[in-house]
């Protein structure tokens, strides 16, 4: 049974390493979405694609999470994306005005 238990707990490792290297490639396209939209001037919030992106999650997922629980999941994985994205564009602006100078 300890062995079951520990064979199982390397694989949560495993996945854990995954999701890892996942969200940090989600991260990295999301710093390309918000430098281009800065060039585009276009906001950085879009109720709109998070709306989207929350339908495309519950269409994908087939549990053992419930909806409401992948929901909160991607809702604070967004809400991070978007947090970068704000720093992002506070680094470029801070830049912006040293190049003005």
């Amino acid at each position: 049974m300890t062995n079951e238990i520990d064979e199982l707990r390397r694989r949560i490792d495993l996945l854990d390493e995954s999701l890892v290297k996942l969200l940090n490639a989600r991260a990295a396209c999301g710093l390309e979405i918000g430098r281009l939209k800065r060039e585009l001037r276009i906001p950085i919030y879009q109720p709109a694609r998070e709306a989207e992106v929350l339908r495309n999650v519950e269409k994908a997922n087939l549990g053992p999470l419930d909806h409401p629980a992948m929901k909160r999941l991607f809702e604070r994985i967004i809400d991070e994306a978007r947090h970068l994205e704000r720093i992002a564009d506070e680094v470029h602006a801070v830049q912006s005005k040293k190049e003005e100078k």
